[in-house]
């Protein structure tokens, strides 16, 4: 950080380095305990280098038997990397919508404070699981396909959405908040009026950006049964069938690699 100092009669910035913890000897003692606590926990793990040794040897010829990569069975290809879109396009729209009462709940400063306890719970309860956990249980409960992943990756946009809108509102500054308040508006007039046009680019940029983690998370829950190109990924690897599991790989790059383009495209023209 920079500290302005008096040189005679001339202001000039000097460095100093920025110590969170200003007492040395607390200081440098959190240190060593980092250092003795990483020591201690890479020794206990248990590492047989036996099997490192045979992993090697199986990934070179995991490797080998990808290559050339199989594109035979495009049918099938395409169709579960439309459902995976289909899937991701499905989940960030429900999320958007989910996402806008639970947001504005959210926020200590717009709603009664039960209220706000309420939708911040259903917020932190959202997060606390994976989107993997989410799609087991989803799984579960309607089955395999891709209804499972559409509810997972629901889920999973509405607690990020929902969380940087509240976050959003609670920032705005309280002056502008009081002033429409003062002229008797109503609720729906202070979201239109004042809210609105402040949260809205942010949310449309995070709402962008969500779809664009969707397209890559829905290879993932797909993995574990829940529908798309993951379930079909997954079961080439059961079988060995690694030269397909390429061509697989290389098309969820190229669909994720799109799928960010878009999202940097769409959030420069929201700047």
């Amino acid at each position: 950080m920079t500290v302005p100092a008096e040189t005679g009669g001339a202001r000039r910035l000097e460095w100093h380095t920025l110590k969170l913890i200003e007492n040395p000897v607390t200081r440098y003692g959190l240190m060593a305990g980092v250092l003795i606590y990483l020591f201690w926990a890479l020794g206990s793990l248990d590492v047989d280098w036996n099997r490192i040794s045979q992993g090697v040897v199986r990934t070179g010829n995991m490797f080998g038997r990808m290559f050339p990569p199989d594109f035979s069975r495009s049918e099938l290809l395409i169709r579960e990397v439309v459902v995976s879109v289909q899937m991701a396009l499905a989940a960030s729209f429900f999320g958007m919508i989910l996402a806008v009462p639970i947001g504005l709940c959210a926020a200590v400063n717009l709603v009664p404070r039960p209220v706000y306890l309420v939708a911040r719970a259903i917020i932190v309860l959202s997060r606390t699981f994976h989107e993997i956990i989410w799609a087991i249980f989803f799984v579960k409960i309607v089955g395999f396909g891709p209804l499972a992943g559409v509810l997972t990756l629901t889920i999973a946009s509405v607690s990020f959405i929902s969380k940087m809108l509240a976050e959003d509102v609670e920032n705005m500054p309280p002056e502008q908040l009081e002033a429409v308040r003062a002229t008797g508006a109503s609720f729906p007039k202070l979201l239109i009026y004042c809210i609105s046009p402040q949260a809205l680019p942010r949310y449309l940029g995070v709402s962008i950006y969500r779809l664009d983690a969707n397209i890559r998370h829905s290879t993932v829950v797909g993995i574990v049964g829940a529908g798309g190109i993951g379930q079909v990924l997954a079961a080439t690897f059961s079988r060995y069938d690694y030269d397909f599991s390429l061509a697989i790989l290389l098309t969820i790059i190229a669909i994720v690699f799109l799928g960010e383009i878009f999202s940097n495209w769409a959030r420069g023209k929201l700047r």
